[in-house]
């Protein structure tokens, strides 16, 4: 299972890296690479708590392999599309949506079954080990994809993203444990609102789910228009691009390190709180940057501080909630977490182009460090966890 995920997360980031890339040169538009994100996360925001009843409902794993087999199905059109002389931006934002609907429904009954492969104690390592091999997508599949652009182009990321799929989809196929929901009478409307009925019940979830929203709405826009960065301010081309998002990726590697060994640590919300300042100031920092040494520095802060901001509060949203419940209330906490990135980015697509990228994420910046000192200080619920 951490081989398919991995691989398949090496592909999603090769696309992702091509897909800015390929917007941006056909359109030079901030707006478009915005909107692009946009209708990826909508659907996140929109279906995901109808997708986390369906993980408490169905067997996880299903659930998961039809939304691999609708990735790499939209992966594969992309391919054909973009082989065939792709000239319009409007194909790739309908596929974006649709990939997105596939993950408002299988990111759900993702979070719910890490927790029945591992035991309760080891929830914390497991969180941060498995974000590991996230990160090691988001450091290797950039820079594959930075080589993969400037020698082969776009349609090369692609196709490897759809055939990445292949991975994930044999290892659940080859997965033994299953998750057997008990049969049950009430509507899918009834069992939703026991879920959220359940999060408002735990006060120090909402704070969670609230700080979820707000790191991901400010902090997700940087990585949005890092291409303008790169093309309008360092006046470099995609292999500069790829390696950025590769040293992020560094960063977060080194974040999920830090939390695994950690382990089981007192205090994991004043730690997370504390990241959440970190990752503040090196957005700033990052987009105040005319240096590109200096901006591949700050970038290894910034995915260092997000990845351990990200583990931490997912561990205690996962040590906080009941076995039966995990399905929703994970898709709660997934809505608002990859809910606040199209509005972020929605925003700041609006924004950047009246005052520009450097101004609106050093902004971006200085909030984060504001919301920090807000639930260190003043709504401590987090702080005490």
């Amino acid at each position: 299972m951490w081989f398919g995920a991995c691989t398949s997360s090496i592909g999603t980031w090769m696309q992702i890296v091509a897909q800015g890339w390929l917007i941006y040169r056909l359109s030079h538009s901030a707006f478009l690479l915005a909107l692009d994100q946009f209708l990826g996360g909508i659907p996140i925001f929109l279906f995901s708590l109808i997708g986390g009843v369906m993980a408490d409902r169905i067997e996880r794993r299903k659930v998961l392999l039809a939304s691999q087999y609708v990735q790499m199905g939209s992966a594969t059109v992309l391919t054909f599309l973009v082989a065939d002389g792709l000239t319009h931006v409007w194909p790739i934002l309908c596929l974006s949506f649709v990939s997105g609907l596939a993950q408002a429904f299988g990111g759900p009954a993702y979070s719910a079954l890490i927790p029945t492969l591992v035991k309760r104690e080891d929830m914390p390592n497991a969180i941060a080990l498995n974000s590991i091999q996230f990160n090691l997508a988001v450091t290797i599949g950039p820079a594959l994809a930075g080589i993969a652009l400037g020698k082969l182009g776009e349609k090369w990321c692609f196709g490897l993203n759809a055939l990445s799929f292949l991975a994930p989809i044999i290892s659940l196929l080859l997965i033994t444990t299953r998750f057997l929901p008990e049969k049950t009478t009430e509507s899918m409307f009834t069992s939703l609102k026991e879920g959220i009925k359940f999060v408002r019940k735990q006060h120090a979830m909402e704070a969670l789910i609230v700080l979820a929203f707000c790191m991901t709405a400010l902090a997700m826009p940087m990585r949005t228009y890092i291409p303008v960065f790169v093309k309008d301010i360092f006046h470099r081309g995609p292999e500069t691009y790829g390696n950025l998002l590769s040293l992020m990726g560094v960063g977060s590697i080194c974040g999920s390190l830090i939390v695994a060994g950690l382990g089981d640590i007192r205090h994991k919300g004043r730690f997370a709180i504390t990241g959440l300042a970190c990752l503040g100031a090196a957005i700033a920092g990052f987009a105040l940057s005319k240096s590109l040494p200096l901006s591949y520095a700050v970038l290894v802060i910034v995915g260092a501080s997000m990845m351990a901001v990200f583990a931490t509060v997912t561990s205690l949203v996962q040590l906080i909630t009941t076995n039966e419940m995990r399905g929703r209330v994970m898709s709660v906490y997934n809505c608002a977490f990859r809910g606040g990135m199209p509005m972020g980015n929605l925003l700041s697509g609006w924004l950047v182009p009246v005052f520009s990228a450097p101004l609106v994420l050093s902004v971006n910046g200085l909030l984060l460090i504001v919301m920090a000192l807000y639930f260190l200080l003043v709504q401590r619920r987090v702080a005490t966890l």
